[in-house]
């Protein structure tokens, strides 16, 4: 493969390819395979806001981690609730 920053477009040309791919990939998978691939993803995304969590707490007690994610994620619902936050673009 060649490096992508030898040619104005290769960078454009590979992120096209890699996008194809998973697409690709996507379509061939089973309703099964899909569940699975999002419950591990969920399951990556929640790890990830723990050790986030413990981190800004600078402790290793999972319990204060997990209470400090309950917080965020209550944080964002009433954000939402009082429409402060959409998922969908505002009229132009």
């Amino acid at each position: 493969m060649p490096n992508p920053h030898d040619h104005p477009t290769a960078l454009k040309d590979l992120q096209d390819s890699i996008y194809r791919e998973k697409v690709l990939l996507a379509r061939a998978m089973t309703t099964e395979e899909r569940i699975s691939a999002v419950l591990e993803q969920s399951e990556l995304q929640f790890g990830m806001m723990l050790a986030g969590a413990m981190a800004r707490l600078g402790t290793d007690d999972k319990n204060l981690g997990w209470q400090e994610v309950r917080k965020g994620l209550d944080r964002l619902d009433r954000v939402r609730e009082h429409g402060l936050y959409s998922t969908t673009k505002p009229a132009a």
